[in-house]
């Protein structure tokens, strides 16, 4: 079964600095039936304008996962990581027992679009933590290429919770294959572009619950698409 969750349906604020479209309820938006979908909790797209963000503030207990689309986001954390967030990284921190961090765009001319996702880990509290890796465009060219995994094989970005997240750029026409073990649930998210999931149409900013599927079909639809593939237990 395949579950669309369309991009026009999401909730939206725009606070001027900050343009905001959240996929499951989040912060002053909320809706029952969107809570969130197996460990994944919140899909949040942000556009922050030039200069601005978010100031210094807490987490605990939840996997935050950061994909920047446009521009480049600079963050800092109490546990001494500084670091620009660009578009091809993948950054991924542990809140743990407890973290502050901040987020501004780096840039004073032009905002900065990204993904902001996250992850129910496996066990509350513990250690905090802070990984960052690059993956090219040509990395994720053409094939569903694993950013992000509980194991961190193939040089992905480890997360503490039994999810795999692929991402892909797919040209009209080109197809890729992914096939979900029994018991297995997927997320797609499509971050812009055109895609044909099992044959049904998605664009930027819709995403799709995939539940009693045992494999996963995607075909671009448009020039430059690009997605994130969720495998889910």
């Amino acid at each position: 079964m395949i579950h669309l969750r369309k991009s026009s349906e999401r909730g939206h604020f725009d606070f001027g600095w900050l343009d905001t479209r959240h996929t499951f309820s989040f912060s002053e938006y909320y809706d029952p039936r969107f809570m969130g979908f197996r460990s994944l909790r919140v899909i949040n797209e942000d556009r922050v304008a030039p200069g601005q963000g978010f100031p210094t503030h807490p987490h605990q207990s939840m996997e935050i996962f950061t994909y920047v689309l446009d521009g480049a986001l600079e963050h800092k954390d109490s546990m001494g990581n500084g670091s620009v967030i660009k578009p091809g990284d993948v950054q991924r921190m542990s809140a743990g027992r407890g973290i502050t961090h901040s987020e501004y765009n780096a840039s004073k001319a032009a905002p900065v679009h990204f993904l902001q996702i996250w992850i129910l880990p496996k066990e509350r509290g513990g250690e905090p933590g802070y990984e960052q890796r690059h993956f090219s465009a040509e990395d994720k060219a053409g094939r569903l290429r694993l950013v992000m995994s509980p194991d961190g094989r193939e040089g992905s970005v480890r997360v503490q919770q039994d999810v795999e997240i692929h991402a892909a750029r797919l040209e009209p026409g080109q197809t890729v294959e992914k096939v979900l073990a029994p018991g297995r649930h997927g997320w797609l998210q499509v971050a812009r572009g055109g895609v044909a999931l099992n044959g049904q149409a998605m664009y930027q900013g819709d995403g799709a619950a995939i539940t009693e599927e045992s494999s996963i079909q995607l075909e671009g639809l448009e020039k430059g698409t690009e997605l994130l593939l969720f495998d889910l237990s």
